[in-house]
């Protein structure tokens, strides 16, 4: 797959890619299930690689309503933003699945953005760090941040975007049993951070399949 940087993908290394977010994202659901006490169901990730005006278009065709983002910084070998992406109108629902479903309307308004914080932070979180552990490599990640907007606002963080800077969007829809809650994962990265993830896959590879990186098909 080639990134619009020109950052290009095998289909072995997306491929390794795609099974490190399915690990990482079934291990956070595992945590999230934990606390809504409720089966999360997960779609098989769907991983490219895309302009952040591609991204902002994709996810406006997807979500016509204003969306709600819980954003974290990570950054080590590589570095970036994760973003858990959902239609504002679910995030009420979530904080009633998060808490129980017994509060009262006004106390689930007032306890949203601690909720919402805390549930992005073990999803987001957890993906990280399995893929981080993965690929033999450690993270820090920033506390997380409350975003409200359009698709565009989501995407476009401050600082501004520099020229090369991909979106890794991952597809994966998640839904919580019983609970009209489903979301998106995506991670924005620049050039560099490509690069050293390309490498990493690279080397994660030949780890797993006990041959060279290079024997993988384009």
């Amino acid at each position: 797959m080639m990134g619009t940087a020109g950052v290009d993908l095998t289909d072995l290394e997306l491929d390794a890619l795609t099974e490190l977010v399915n690990l990482g994202v079934s291990r956070a659901a595992l945590s999230l299930r934990e606390m809504v006490s409720a089966q999360v169901l997960l779609s098989v990730p769907s991983v490219s690689l895309v302009s952040r005006d591609r991204a902002t278009a994709i996810l406006a065709e997807r979500e016509a309503s204003k969306l709600v983002a819980v954003h974290q910084v990570f950054q080590g070998d590589i570095t970036g933003r994760a973003l858990l992406i959902f239609p504002e109108t679910k995030s009420l629902e979530l904080v009633r699945a998060v808490t129980g479903g017994t509060l009262p309307l006004e106390d689930i308004i007032e306890l949203e953005q601690e909720a919402l914080a805390e549930t992005g932070n073990i999803i987001l979180n957890g993906c990280l760090a399995t893929i981080a552990n993965m690929l033999q490599r450690s993270l820090k990640v920033s506390l997380p941040e409350i975003l409200r907007g359009e698709s565009r606002q989501v995407f476009d963080l401050a600082p501004p975007p520099e020229a090369g800077d991909v979106v890794m969007f991952i597809y994966i829809d998640f839904a919580v049993r019983d609970r009209n809650v489903n979301g998106y994962v995506a991670m924005l990265m620049d050039m560099p951070s490509l690069v050293a993830l390309k490498g990493l896959l690279g080397e994660f590879i030949e780890r797993t399949a006990g041959g060279p990186a290079a024997m993988s098909h384009a």
